[in-house]
């Protein structure tokens, strides 16, 4: 009988191995660097995109396995053992981890107490170690647990490749310089890397809700894991904090959009154009529980924020019923607390709801390092669609010819194309 993973009507070989890698790189490197230390976190990464491009040889030519991902995770086990004997290691190291690896069991629990046993939000914890930088923590989670590219990266640190790149060897160096180890603390000091793998986790999320390139505009898969990993982590005494449950709460708040955000050919909706029946309600009442979880105690962080923002616009009946003087009191809030020139932009598109174009393009002119988002195509789609708003056409057009100049992702460059068709033929009028 056929295997019917590979029967004609599914991906193929190479969409799979696209797909496992993205939405198992973190699971699989957790995996590796268990059994080869952290030290030796790149040789992990070389060992799992070994085993994927063997998955790409074998599968092109035998077809597809019945079960993928533990065909995978096998070849690179038996890749890293390789690897282990090519380095000399003792025999008794490597009956050690062989035996270790026989013995895991999934579902226990240790000595003290409830344990995170997923490999990935393990290595997550671990690239947030506190002896790493702020961002070279986030950076090297979005690297080695979700598979992030360094154009994506780069693109979402508003950096250049090549200062990721540099980045990246000095974390790793500095990991082997410190010897930090695989294991997972407790108490107070798992506590104090919290703010990293909440940051890890957001950029995940928010790289499956809008990509950075290519022809889709929604990865759900990198959105589905960063909900999965911060379920785990909501639920895990450790990370079971109102800031883990806002960012939670952000999350499904927003995955309830999903199924309306693009148009029957593909094309980016606005929200203002999206139908809200297509909207996901058993989402929005699990995000409205955790914006509950959230609320107990004194603690308001910038997913607090974002999420109330997101629940606002779940709650209104339809685009002209949303409380926009709320909405902008709440980026006013959060400007407040992380002043970046991307909160600032998406305030001023509240304001302009609220007090008109003119007093959104105003402030667009006044966001401090507002240089740092020329390259960005959602600054121009925004100044675009205010001159559109005013009547000014051919100031429209211009601005939205440069957004359609920046855009990487297919269902925007449609949008832009769009609307910037609109533009030039009522500027020629």
């Amino acid at each position: 009988m056929a295997n019917p993973a590979a029967e004609p009507g599914d991906r193929r070989p190479a969409q799979l191995v696209e797909h496992f890698f993205r939405h198992e790189t973190g699971r699989l490197h957790g995996v590796l660097v268990r059994m080869l230390g952290v030290e030796n976190l790149a040789l992990a990464e070389d060992v799992a995109q070994e085993a994927l491009l063997r998955a790409l040889r074998v599968w092109s030519i035998g077809g597809v396995p019945p079960n993928p991902s533990a065909w995978i995770t096998q070849v690179a086990k038996n890749l890293a053992l390789d690897a282990l004997r090519h380095r000399r290691m003792a025999q008794t190291k490597e009956d050690g981890i062989a035996l270790h690896l026989a013995q895991q069991r999934p579902d226990g629990a240790g000595e003290d107490g409830p344990e995170i046993r997923d490999d990935a939000l393990r290595l997550l914890f671990v690239c947030c170690h506190p002896a790493l930088a702020a961002d070279a923590q986030v950076i090297l989670a979005l690297k080695v647990l979700c598979g992030f590219g360094t154009g994506e990266i780069a693109r979402a640190f508003f950096a250049s490749e090549a200062a990721i790149e540099k980045q990246l060897t000095r974390t790793k160096q500095r990991i082997r310089d410190l010897g930090i180890g695989y294991e997972v603390p407790a108490g107070t000091e798992l506590a104090a890397r919290l703010d990293g793998v909440l940051a890890a986790l957001y950029l995940l999320f928010n790289e499956g809700y809008k990509a950075s390139d290519g022809d889709r505009l929604i990865r759900q898969e990198l959105s589905a894991e960063a909900v999965r990993l911060a379920e785990m982590l909501a639920a895990h005494p450790a990370g079971n904090t109102p800031r883990s449950h806002a960012l939670l709460a952000l999350m499904l708040l927003s995955a309830a959009r999903f199924p309306s955000r693009l148009d029957e050919e593909g094309s980016l909706l606005r929200l203002r154009e999206q139908d809200r029946s297509k909207w996901n309600g058993a989402l929005i009442g699990r995000g409205l529980r955790h914006l509950e979880e959230a609320a107990q105690g004194p603690e308001l962080s910038e997913y607090h924020l974002q999420a109330g923002i997101a629940a606002l616009h779940c709650a209104a009946p339809d685009y002209a019923g949303t409380d926009w003087p709320r909405i902008l009191r709440h980026y006013d809030a959060l400007l407040r607390l992380k002043p970046s020139p991307v909160v600032a932009l998406n305030r001023a598109v509240a304001l302009a709801e609220v007090s008109g174009p003119e007093a959104g393009l105003a402030a667009v002119a006044a966001i401090p390092g507002r240089e740092r988002l020329e390259s960005h195509y959602l600054l121009h789609a925004v100044v675009g669609e205010l001159h559109w708003r005013r009547g000014e056409h051919a100031a429209a057009a211009q601005s939205f010819r440069r957004a359609l100049q920046l855009a990487q992702v297919g269902p925007e460059q449609q949008f832009l194309g769009r609307v910037l068709a609109r533009s030039e033929g009522t500027a020629g009028n």
